[in-house]
This record gives structure tokens, sequence and C-alpha cells, in this order.
């Protein structure tokens, strides 16, 4: 009879080589050009359908189009509206044995610009937002910002904006107020310090020039002189723009040892990032391997590029029709014996703020992918509450590969909570755990994650893709 031990989480960090050293910090470089370029969803679905389409992968809408069957082998994408992204390798089974998916979302908090953003007051220009997601608005105050976004004419043209990262480019921000006028604001609670309508950026300070001497709101003609210069684009196209407010800057390298990664958006680009370099390291697999990344986690994975949308249950059908077997039944089948990972970062334990963690059921820097059994708040409301027979396959997956893992809750009971995609992909009646990186300062504008914990993630994903 096998002898039980009490288990024993130990540190990545402790059983590599000067080789592992070296893959470990390889693929911390790698991710944090990754996250220093692509800070808003539409700029990581870009970049990874390019490096898809290098490694192979064609567009579903073109296999669509040439009506060509689908056989074992073939690597596939499906672009949703630029915002969300399916990758498909057809493995030597039949789908209808259910696939292994790696499902994370590629939205993270920020500042939206309103339709209607842009106004002068006492001769300076601001441009008004919308916070998306959840926020401790006075994080993001008196911190440099960048601007990235799309506008949409109305003739149909798409102009890209990115002003804030080239080191010539000019920043922007939300103001405070300064100490020594704050008596009232600090007494304040820590909600209601900024309120959400004040996070407004300052946009510029100069007044256009002109010979009319009763011109009003000069300074935000010359702001809108600049856009059109630059963009070619007038205040109306704002209505029919998606521009984000995001921390300006690159990803950097954190501590002295350099053991930990700095950078806006790890929530939930971590787990993306690191599903995405999964898949591309697949050669073959038995079981058709999915990397799926969604828009609007944030907010309740709501939309037409959300995880409530039949995006992803559409491009399953669509598949199963080019492999010859598609039916009613058939799609039915392939998701309910389907196994996914929800690939997505829970709470790291901070011993600053001990107080809101329980120790024993907590995730800790270095020690590898996190399980979360269950997310939720107060009774699990809300959560996907893994089976065990599901963590007792992953157990065995992992310890086979050497993967590095611990399991973790968010929070203390009654104290806070968090949701993810993982409840409802379960809906179609498939195994679903949360799995993913630790971190530290979620949701502010810079959030910390381990190199180990990024490094053994990517090999957990690749581990599930392969044994599932």
């Amino acid at each position: 009879m096998e002898k039980c031990l009490t288990k024993k989480y130990g540190y990545a960090w402790d059983k590599y080589d000067s080789e592992d050293l070296k893959k470990v910090f390889e693929l911390g470089e790698r991710y944090k050009a990754f996250m220093s370029e692509c800070k808003t969803e539409r700029e990581c679905v870009e970049e990874m359908i390019a490096r898809a389409k290098a490694n192979g992968y064609r567009d579903l809408d073109e296999i669509i189009s040439e009506n060509v069957r689908i056989k074992s082998g073939d690597k596939i994408y499906a672009n949703n509206r630029d915002k969300a992204l399916a990758l498909f390798m057809i493995g030597t089974e039949s789908m209808e044995k259910g696939m292994n998916i790696l499902g994370a979302h590629v939205d993270s908090p920020r500042l939206d610009l309103k339709q209607n953003p842009l106004y002068e007051d006492t001769d300076l220009a601001f441009l008004k937002t919308h916070y998306y997601g959840g926020i401790k608005k006075y994080q993001w105050v008196t911190t440099p910002m960048a601007i990235h976004g799309v506008v949409i004419k109305n003739n149909g043209e798409k102009v890209k904006i990115v002003i804030g990262e080239d080191e010539s480019d000019p920043v922007f921000g939300v103001s405070d107020l300064l100490i020594h006028l704050s008596a009232e604001q600090m007494a304040k609670k820590a909600s209601e310090v900024i309120e959400g309508e004040n996070l407004n950026i300052f946009a510029g300070s100069i007044p256009a020039k002109t010979d009319d001497k009763d011109a009003k709101e000069k300074v935000k003609g010359n702001i809108l002189d600049i856009l059109n210069q630059k963009y070619g684009i007038c205040e109306e196209d704002f209505v029919s723009a998606e521009i984000e407010i995001v921390p300006a800057g690159k990803a950097r390298d954190y501590g002295l040892d350099k053991s930990m990664i700095m950078a806006y958006g790890h929530d939930d680009r971590v787990c993306s990032y690191t599903s995405f370099e999964a898949m591309m390291k697949l050669e073959a697999c038995a079981k058709t391997c999915v990397t799926l990344l969604v828009d609007k986690e944030e907010v309740g994975s709501i939309g037409a590029t959300g995880m409530h949308s039949r995006f992803f249950e559409n491009t399953v059908a669509e598949i199963l029709n080019l492999c010859g077997g598609y039916s009613d039944i058939s799609i039915r089948r392939t998701l309910s014996n389907s196994k996914m990972l929800s690939s997505d970062v829970t709470a790291a334990f901070d011993p600053s703020y001990a107080s809101v963690m329980e120790k024993m059921n907590s995730a800790y820097f270095g020690k590898g992918i996190v399980l979360n059994k269950y997310t939720g708040s107060k009774g699990k409301a809300g959560s996907n509450d893994a089976n065990p027979e599901f963590i007792a396959e992953l157990r065995s997956i992992f310890d086979k590969e050497n993967v590095s893992w611990q399991t973790s809750e968010l929070g203390k009971v009654d104290v806070g909570g968090g949701g993810t995609i993982a409840y409802i992909l379960a809906q179609y009646d498939m195994e679903v755990i949360d799995s993913g990186v630790a971190l530290h300062n979620m949701h502010a504008p810079y959030e910390i994650a381990s190199k180990a914990d990024i490094y053994e993630t990517m090999r957990a994903y690749h581990a599930f893709l392969v044994n599932a």
C-alpha cells in the first residue's frame, strides 16, 4: 500500500539547474517584450495572429471559403472582431472525444474614453473617461498614461492610435490635489477619494493660433488640429472609436535579483501569453487542442467578444463541418467531452496584508502554477468549483512532468472573492478548473508576477494539452 505523506509545496527556484534558469529568464524576456507592445485586446490579438501565421496557422474564414476538408495536424485560427481569438490544432482522434482547451482573457482594467470626450475648462483641455473593470480609482492618478486604440471613420477606414510609448511621445495623466489643500479629501473613504467622473485626462494647454479674437475653446481647437494633422480624424470620429488609456512604459524586471516582472495587464495577459506559448510548442496531438482568448472578462464576459458570446461554439461547429462530421449531437458531444484550464490569475500571499489571507490556502510567489478549485465569494457564489476527479488527473500530469504547482483560494472566507470564465464553459458539461499565475497588486496600474511562476505555468499548460 502506498504510504501517504503530507504534501509539501516547494519553491520552483530550488529545482532549477543553470539550463533551467536560462529558460526561465529567456521566457521572461519574451514576455516583457510582448507586454510592452500589447496593451489592448486588439494589440494582443493582432500580435498573436501574426505569430501564429508564421507558425503555420491558417484563417478559418479562408478555409471555409475554399471549402476544403480539415485533417489531423491542421493548424487553424478564428479571429472574432480583432478582440478575441481561438487557435486549434486538430488531433488524430475524433473531436467528439473532446478537446483540451486553454481559456484566458486579453482585456485588462483601464480607463476608456467616452464617446464625447474632449472639452476645455479654464484654458486647459481634458478627455473624459469611463473606467473599465474593477479598479481602485485613487491608484490611477499622477501616473504616466498612454493612449492606445482605434478610430473607425464613417467611410469605414480604421485608424490606429498609440501615443505615449515612444520616448519622444508625450504622456498623459489624471491630476490629484496637493497635500497642502487635501484635508477634506484625506478624510474620505478610499473608494470616494477620487470619483469616477473626475478621472479626466489632462490633454493640453496651448491655444490654437487664430485671427478671431472672439474664438472660444482655442486649446480644445489646438488639440483637434493636432489629431487631425497626425491621424486625419475629427471630433465626431470619437463616436465610433475604441480608445483606451493605459499606463505608459515598458514591462520591467522587479527586485534586485530580477526574479519578478512589473507590467500593466498581467491580469490576464500573463495567462494568455503562456497559453499561447504552450500552444505554439505543440508538434502533434491526439486530442484536438485549443487556446481560446476572449474579451470583456473584467466586465462580466458580455458582448459579442466576451465568453458569453456564441463565438466559440459557432467556431467549433464550423470546424466539425469542415471535418465532415457536423451534427447537433456531434457538437454537443465534442463540448461535453472536453477538458479546460480556465487560465486566469489569482492573488499571491503578501505579508503586508496577511489579515485578508488564510496562509494554508494561499498562493505564494515561486511555487508554480496555482489551481483554484473554486473562486466566487462568500459561500462560493458564482464559482465553478471543479470536480476532484479532474484535479486528480491534473495532479498526475503535473507530477509526471515535474511541474511545480500549488493550490489556493482567493482570500479568507467572507472577506473577498472574484470570478473567471470557468463557469461559462462548464455549462457545456465539460471539466473546468481555474489555473494560472499568482500576482501582487492585482488590478493596479502595475502588477507583479514571479518569473518562475510564469515559466511553470507555461510548462503546465503544455503538459495539459499533450497529456489530458
